[in-house]
């Protein structure tokens, strides 16, 4: 039976290749590589500064810490995301304000945002969730206006794009490297930034607080990214643009094609470049059958799917043990509605035949 994963990462024998360099110079932590990576991706990004760390969440805690966001602050940001992105507000020892999000795009709704500004209010983190960008202008006039830092979670978003600037060059843009994005090193994360001083604070942070050998000024992390993670980065960074080109082929192709009524397809904005690090559809109550039973399906057919994400941060267990309570209806209205497809650079025009055949001759 065909089987279709949700998921697959694309290495080829140049990243081993490079890897293999990279084993044999017996230079294998935060060197020459890792220094290229960087230059690489601020240039892609169009920023002045890129620092390379060890996953997306410590690139999330780093970019909050050099902001000086501590114990007493609040930061807005969205319910719908994975967990790493609010716990890395906790680590801080400041509190998560959920602002609800947008039906359509899953994203942060600047509107709620509004209402959950209080004055322990210091910056907003926004995530550009499933590779489609949030608002960003809205966001950025809400910060203008209140004096807050502006966070952008990138981790979905590589290559992104808001009325064609890539996303991450806007405020503090924070990426993952997990093997499931739209990149990857196996893990590793990028801070990226125009301010040389966050930058600095960054990179101070990222390695036991040391400006130069053995002197440390501050009190810092072991947060450093290998060379060979950074040896498949460089690689992985050239190839994005084509990878993220067969994504968006994928969903059009998707969008196109699936006809079951009740599906949803994603919707995208017209100012954005959607980048589909998931494909996700919304199962209304008029699709045939329960979402549960969809999927159970799916799998019979050999055709991957996931639920990103079942409960909204709010309803973690974590998070109802803190006090946290409902108070934003649309994320956990979303979070019953939601499926991913898979959408990924490695599937064949085959595979999305299938993909489409299977899903089109659902029976109730």
């Amino acid at each position: 039976m065909r089987s279709i994963p949700i998921a697959k990462p694309i290495i080829s024998e140049e990243e081993i290749r490079a890897v293999e360099e990279v084993l044999r110079s017996g230079m294998l932590a935060q060197g020459e590589a890792v220094r290229r990576f960087e230059n690489d991706f601020s240039e892609y990004i169009g920023v002045d500064n890129a620092i390379a760390v060890s996953n997306g969440t410590t690139a999330l805690a780093l970019a909050l810490k050099a902001l000086g966001i501590k114990q007493g602050d609040e930061v807005i940001t969205t319910p719908f995301t994975f967990i790493a992105t609010a716990n890395s507000i906790l680590f801080q020892g400041a509190k998560p304000v959920f602002a609800d999000i947008d039906e359509k795009t899953f994203n942060i709704n600047p509107d709620d945002v509004l209402k959950k500004i209080t004055s322990k209010t210091r910056a907003i983190l926004g995530v550009h969730l499933f590779g489609h960008p949030f608002d960003v202008e809205a966001i950025q006039e809400i910060c203008e206006c209140y004096n807050l830092f502006l966070i952008e979670d990138c981790a979905q978003a590589h290559g992104a794009e808001y009325n064609g600037k890539k996303v991450g060059s806007f405020g503090i843009g924070c990426f993952s490297f997990y093997p499931t994005k739209n990149m990857t090193t196996g893990e590793g994360g990028m801070i990226t930034t125009n301010s040389n001083e966050i930058a600095e604070v960054c990179r101070l942070l990222r390695n036991h607080g040391e400006s130069r050998k053995y002197l440390h000024t501050i009190l810092g992390y072991n947060h450093r990214m290998t060379d060979i993670q950074a040896a498949i980065g460089i690689i992985q960074l050239r190839r994005l643009d084509e990878f993220n080109e067969k994504r968006i082929k994928n969903a059009e192709y998707l969008n196109k094609h699936l006809k079951m009524k009740g599906l949803i397809t994603p919707y995208k904005k017209n100012e954005t470049k959607h980048v589909y690090h998931q494909y996700v559809v919304k199962i209304e109550e008029d699709f045939p059958v329960s979402r549960d039973a969809f999927m159970e399906y799916l799998r019979d057919r050999g055709v991957g799917c996931a639920i990103h994400y079942p409960l909204p941060i709010y309803k973690q267990p974590l998070y109802q043990q803190l006090g946290y309570r409902d108070d934003c209806p649309i994320a956990s209205e979303l979070a019953n509605k939601v499926l991913s497809l898979p959408v990924h650079p490695a599937l064949t025009e085959e595979d999305l035949r299938y993909i489409v055949e299977v899903v089109n001759n659902l029976e109730a």
